[in-house]
Formats: structure tokens, sequence, C-alpha cells
């Protein structure tokens, strides 16, 4: 359900985003987690995933019926993806500069709408031409480079120890100088995250 409820924040930021003054602003940077790491390495469709983990993939009918309410079609989704080599785009577009938030909404528009496979670095490196990468190149290298990998797999390890966090999604609001970050799991509507945004500004 990590889209749903991710989607459900993006809805609330751009609302905050056009109600609020205007030196007013959010920050938002994705970090990793990985749901399931037994996940082939190559990637599975979403029902051959779902009928070896669950049995049958009916449980993702209601998924898709409640994000549509936020603006996810899952028009085109079908593949579960291993989700290393994606996190190590996103981890490549924050160490460079580039904005995480757009890496995602890229990300979910491939898997989700577009039908494209997050496990494959030629799906990846296609996605990433969108953005404002200099050297395909080194991002090709960096996709299947084993530091990168363990680069995830500690970012990971750093919100468990600082977080607790344990499953996903999970979410952290804090405020520019804040030291005390509000942390909360779980499926959460647009409103929870204006209220905590109203709270906080």
């Amino acid at each position: 359900m990590v889209l749903r409820w991710t989607t459900s924040a993006v809805k609330a930021i751009q609302q905050f985003d056009a109600s609020s003054p205007s030196d007013t602003t959010i920050e938002v940077t994705w970090k990793p987690f990985m749901i399931d790491p037994g996940t082939n390495i190559q990637g599975e469709t979403v029902q051959a995933y779902c009928e070896r983990r669950w049995g049958s993939d009916g449980w993702t009918q209601r998924l898709k019926q409640e994000g549509r309410k936020d603006g996810a079609r899952f028009g085109n989704w079908k593949y579960w993806p291993h989700t290393m080599k994606a996190h190590q785009l996103v981890l490549y577009c924050e160490t460079n500069g580039l904005s995480t938030d757009k890496c995602n909404a890229l990300l979910f528009d491939a898997e989700y709408e577009q039908g494209e496979n997050l496990s494959d670095v030629d799906a990846l490196v296609r996605i990433a031409e969108t953005m404002e990468i200099e050297d395909m190149s080194e991002l090709r290298r960096y996709l299947s480079d084993d530091e990168a990998r363990n680069a995830v797999q500690a970012e990971i390890q750093a919100g468990r120890r600082k977080y607790g966090i344990s499953s996903v999604p999970f979410f952290v609001v804090a405020e520019a100088q804040s030291s005390t970050p509000y942390g909360f799991s779980g499926a959460q509507g647009s409103e929870t995250f204006l209220e905590l945004f109203e709270e906080l500004s």
C-alpha cells in the first residue's frame, strides 16, 4: 500500500502549498526500505508474486480502488520488482543534488502506469533520462555497483535504528530547525498530513 498512502501525502503537500504563505515550503526527501528482500532479483509479475506469497492477487483490487481516490490509477501495473536498484537510483539522485521527490514520482509512474520492471537496469536508465543526469554511463555503473547497494542497506539500517522503522509507509515530519521530528507509520489520509503541516507552520 505504499503508493496509495504516499500519494495521500503528496496530495496534502500540494494542498498545503496552495494555501500557505509564500515563505512556507515543504521539502520532501525519500529514504529506502525493502518490504521483501526475498523477491526474485529480476522481479516477478504481480500475479505470480501474489499467488506465491498469498495464494491470490485479490487484495490488489481494493488497493487499486482506494488508490484512484488519490490519483493513483494503476493503469498498467505488471511487475513486482526487487527494489534494490531503484533505491540505488534514488540514492544516486540524492548524492548528486537531484530531487528524490521527482525521482520517486517517475519511478511510481513507470511501475504502476507504464508497466516497467524496476528491477531492470535498462528500465531505470530510461526513466532517469528525463532527469538532469549528466553522465548516464556513470549512472549505469552505479546501478550495478556493490558499493551503492551497501550504501542503500546502510540507509535502511539507519532508519531502523533512529526511528524504529519496520514497515512502510513510514513518515518523518519536522520543522527545519526542530530536533524533535514526528514519526508515524501506517495508512494515513491526506487530512492527517494537512493537520500536521498546519500545526508546524
